[in-house]
């Protein structure tokens, strides 16, 4: 939505994924767009500042809530326009009259795409109980089925992780876990000495005091928490500092209009997983972020509005006296 605007980019990529910025400007290139429209700037983070700081006339970030409250920071000393596009914990709720097979595919899906490491990936599940054994033991059984190995692999459902920091991170949050209550059905555990592979992983009884109930998840573990009804799933959706997607399962659409106008977040899917959508805007709110990405919303974020206005008879109510 920038470039349709008008604007040219300077792409910043994280240290963890500094060759898919020089694919994306390669694309470009190939692409026919002149020098210069695009560029990819290859660093590490000492040189966000002087980058922030140059004459490029806004900003917007994707990362961690951390590190966008900086950038969102060095940016308002400049006194330029940001969008930011931050951490998740997106709930995916599942209704006392949701189709099972359908939800628990979904959260399969939800959950491990690309290793659930994605800001949109389902992270929190609250299953209310009249259908909680049943999407369980689906969920379980479907999960025991991926295959995790080598991500250039198309017989793979399931990589490793993006370094040892993240699957470090992962094993501290369910060993948390585990340490204050919660019970493994599957998975929990590192996966070979080479690599940082991590089994994929569902665990229950969660509870607040526990780490994983409010950080982002990122890695494949599925923290199940089995609620009396909807009104408690929605309750405890809402008690994250989080608030960028949800993902609400019942075949009930007035229900589902009703429970998505309820929960805290910017995007919201029914009966699937929330996605990234070019004709749809994307971001949340909370410590997701604020402004838009994807669709008109997101090119009107880097656009400079002028008002002008015409008179063709000046005559003398058309001024203040």
């Amino acid at each position: 939505p920038s470039l349709m605007a008008g604007n040219t980019i300077v792409f910043k990529p994280a240290s963890a994924t500094m060759q898919c910025g020089i694919e994306i400007a390669n694309m470009f290139q190939k692409a026919g767009f002149q020098d210069g429209i695009f560029q990819t700037l290859i660093g590490d983070s000492s040189i966000v500042e002087p980058l922030i700081d140059s004459d490029i006339s806004a900003v917007t970030f994707t990362g961690s809530t951390s590190i966008g409250i900086k950038v969102a920071q060095r940016a308002a000393s400049n006194l330029k326009k940001c969008v930011l596009e931050l951490g998740g914990s997106d709930p995916f709720i599942v209704c006392s009259d949701a189709d099972i097979e359908k939800a628990s595919s979904g959260a399969v899906k939800g959950r491990f795409i690309n290793c659930g490491q994605s800001c949109i990936a389902s992270k929190r599940f609250f299953v209310t109980k009249n259908v909680a054994n049943e999407f369980i033991e689906k969920f379980v059984q479907k999960t025991e089925s991926l295959r995790v190995g080598n991500p250039m692999s198309e017989e793979t459902d399931i990589g490793p992780l993006v370094n040892s920091a993240g699957l470090n991170k992962i094993e501290e949050l369910v060993n948390d876990a585990v340490a204050k209550g919660a019970e493994v059905l599957t998975g929990g555990k590192r996966l070979g000495s080479k690599g940082y592979y991590y089994s994929p992983t569902v665990i229950t009884k969660i509870s607040p005091k526990m780490q994983i109930a409010d950080e982002e998840t990122f890695g494949p573990v599925a923290p199940i928490t089995i609620v009396d009804d909807e009104a408690e799933a929605m309750r405890l959706a809402n008690d994250s500092q989080f608030g960028l997607g949800a993902s609400i399962w019942t075949r009930d659409l007035e229900k589902a209009e009703r429970l998505s106008r309820r929960v805290e977040s910017g995007i919201v899917t029914i009966n699937n997983v929330v996605i990234s959508d070019p004709r749809v805007p994307f971001g949340g709110i909370k410590h997701s972020g604020f402004g838009r990405e994807l669709s008109r919303y997101g090119m009107m974020e880097f656009v400079n509005i002028k008002s002008i206005r015409f008179y063709d008879n000046l005559v003398k109510q058309h001024f203040v006296e």
